[in-house]
């Protein structure tokens, strides 16, 4: 199927910003491949969903191959599958390791090389990570050198990747968020989670998915590192 429809391929999106971002997409009439390792298939001939191990190349394979079969083209990535593990550095375990390194960065790698594949052969495309702001402010409060040490990746990665596909039409942005207020943040955590940042209180998902969307619109901007933070990389 040929289109002048625009097509989205959404990681971890079975719940949270994931989830939402099928929804924002579709509301600008995007056709959307959802994946994650598990996610029901709406009931909407526009969204596709693939279930499927992020960390497991033949998941990105099969992603963008359906994709491309059903929609006929690949315009936008969005990689927001990812594991967020705090814990004091020593008590972090090898499966803690194992764990978000295969998500946060060889999915990453993965999803991120097949999909810019097709964009290079469609002359045009737009990618865009979910970071966190920890890499540029890291707090004695939430010891997370994994994080860290997998979106800074992330975020090298999206400079890098800005440059060398400049000039070929794919744009590469991400967005760093705060602590977004999600069901993962029982609400006896919301107080002190809200003094993490300067402007008192947590994000909402709809930040995260108002800054991807600025960046889908923003056709002057690549290798941006957008943080959403209420004020956390700048200061305390």
């Amino acid at each position: 199927m040929k289109t002048t429809r625009k097509v989205a391929i959404i990681t971890g999106a079975s719940q949270g910003i994931g989830a939402a971002l099928v929804r924002a997409f579709r509301d600008l009439d995007y056709r959307v491949v959802a994946t994650s390792r598990s996610i029901a298939q709406p009931d909407d001939p526009d969204i596709l969903t693939v279930r499927g191990d992020i960390a497991e190349r033949r998941t990105a394979e099969l992603t963008v191959s359906q994709a491309t079969a059903r929609f006929g083209r690949v315009d936008t990535l969005i990689n927001a599958a990812g594991i967020f593990i705090a814990k004091p550095f020593s008590r972090y375990t090898e499966a803690d390791y194992g764990a978000i390194v295969a998500v946060n960065v060889t999915g990453f790698f993965h999803m991120t090389q097949i999909a810019a594949a097709e964009m290079e052969r469609q002359s045009g495309g737009h990618i865009v990570q979910i970071t966190t702001s920890l890499v540029d402010h890291a707090n004695s409060q939430v010891p997370s050198v994994l994080a860290s040490l997998t979106k800074g990746g992330l975020n090298a990665a999206t400079k890098s990747l800005a440059i060398e596909y400049a000039r070929r039409g794919i744009r590469v942005n991400a967005v760093a968020p705060g602590v977004i207020r999600t069901p993962m943040h029982p609400s006896e955590t919301h107080a002190q989670l809200d003094a993490l940042h300067p402007v008192g209180h947590m994000g909402e998902i709809a930040d995260i998915v108002g800054a991807i969307l600025y960046l889908e619109s923003a056709s002057f901007v690549t290798g941006e590192i957008l943080h959403v933070d209420g004020g956390q990389s700048a200061g305390h």
